[in-house]
């Protein structure tokens, strides 16, 4: 391990431009990254002083195709981003973990005490709580160490900010105390019990993989416990594409209970059919139980059932397209998919704030200003935060400027889709 000191003497003789480039991927925003690594280092040096350490980051991600299909063991294609958390760490000799987020005070959780508490459910302290006892529960390692974590993945924007957070931990307790051998899918059923279990929230699981194994995946869920995952070829470039996500800024309060609805109406449509999930349930059974569906589980879960089934066929679609490089269908897909998810899943905005809805007008103005130069589409849980948008090079400019115009300087950013999920940087 280097400490404090020489890693920063190494980014300011900008030695280490290569290896953030390789994680980074964008040469424009080296001076960026390179600064962001040396005020963490000084904030982590303020916080705990001097001395040797190790450095690791995780990514948020951009969900591509399976909206809503992760908690029903379906299938998605998800991509991590070039946003990452980063966290400043070193292990210490006693069972208590220390880690201060940018913004926030100090967490403190020992770890004689791990067991689930009510009272801290909805916190970050849960998550460290969930992760490091999902490790032990999983036969890993676990000791003390002391974090400073910084992060550019927008909380609440809808690229997953809570599963880089929970991939991070997950990450530094693999590095420090099993060399790295956790695996990523190991990190990131971690993480899944973390969010569910102690933080209380009824995630599926691609937040967390996409983050932890990185890339372009393509993941079936049929087998939580041992999802198949694939990686998939996709050069935007080559196509004279970018992504654009646009945070739409709209507020996350209070939307657990929409998030929460959806995976449980998708069971009680399933649960009329006799299965406990929609998985392996097909769209003929769905059309001619159409009746009894709508009486026992309710209109909106009939619709949210159609979404799934069709949203897992197109997600094998998307696969089938890019790996055929016809980018063509690859989009009208991606637009597919976000059609569905406002018309049957309907998780483009809450009913219960009816007049503010964020991402429809997002998806309105990028409807309006793209034409035939790109798809946008909702993504994530929806309700709130991001919307994805495919756009033509040429056209991102014109793009950017008109989402901006709407939400905010910076509220759309170019993004590229990374190559590592969790990882030891230095």
């Amino acid at each position: 391990m280097k400490t404090t000191g020489e890693i920063k003497d190494l980014l300011q003789k900008k030695e280490l431009d290569s290896t953030l480039l390789d994680i980074y991927l964008d040469e424009s925003r080296l001076d960026y990254q390179r600064q962001r690594y040396i005020d963490a280092l000084t904030r982590y040096e303020e916080l705990y002083g001097a001395g040797e350490v190790s450095i690791f980051s995780a990514p948020g991600r951009s969900e591509i195709g399976g909206n809503h299909t992760d908690h029903q063991h379906g299938e998605v294609l998800a991509a991590s981003i070039n946003l990452d958390a980063i966290a400043i760490t070193a292990p210490v000799d006693e069972p208590v973990v220390r880690v201060v987020s940018d913004g926030y005070d100090m967490i403190t959780v020992s770890l004689d005490d791990l067991a689930v508490k009510e009272e801290l459910k909805g916190t970050t302290d849960s998550l460290i709580r969930g992760v490091l006892e999902g490790i032990q529960k999983h036969g890993g390692k676990i000791g003390g160490f002391r974090a400073y974590i910084t992060s550019d993945v927008l909380i609440g924007a809808g690229l997953s900010s809570s599963a880089a957070f929970e991939t991070i931990i997950g990450t530094i307790i693999s590095g420090i105390y099993n060399d790295m051998k956790l695996s990523p899918v190991d990190i990131a059923i971690i993480g899944q019990y973390a969010e569910n279990v102690h933080f209380g929230k009824p995630s599926g699981l691609m937040d967390q993989m996409a983050s932890s194994v990185g890339s372009l995946v393509h993941i079936d869920f049929a087998d939580v416990a041992h999802p198949v995952i694939e990686n998939v070829s996709c050069d935007l470039a080559k196509y004279g594409y970018s992504l654009c996500i646009t945070d739409t800024k709209g507020s996350h309060a209070d939307l657990t209970p929409d998030y929460a609805a959806v995976p449980t109406e998708m069971r009680a449509a399933a649960a009329v059919l006799g299965q406990e999930l929609l998985h392996g349930i097909t769209l003929e059974q769905l059309l001619s139980h159409a009746a009894e569906i709508r009486g026992k589980a309710g209109d909106r879960a009939y619709l949210r059932a159609i979404h799934f089934v069709t949203e897992n066929v197109r997600v094998q679609e998307e696969v089938a397209a890019l790996k055929a490089e016809d980018f063509g269908t690859f989009l009208k897909t991606v637009k597919a998919s976000g059609d569905s998810s406002f018309k049957y899943l309907q998780n483009v905005y809450t009913n219960h704030d009816i007049t503010h809805q964020n991402v429809s007008v997002a998806l309105a103005v990028s409807d309006a200003i793209l034409g035939a130069n790109g798809v946008s589409r909702v993504h994530g849980g929806g309700f709130a935060g991001t919307i994805q948008a495919f756009v033509k090079n040429e056209a991102v400019a014109e793009y950017k400027a008109a989402l901006d115009g709407v939400f905010g300087e910076g509220a759309c950013d170019v993004l590229m889709i990374r190559k590592y999920g969790g990882m030891q940087v230095l």
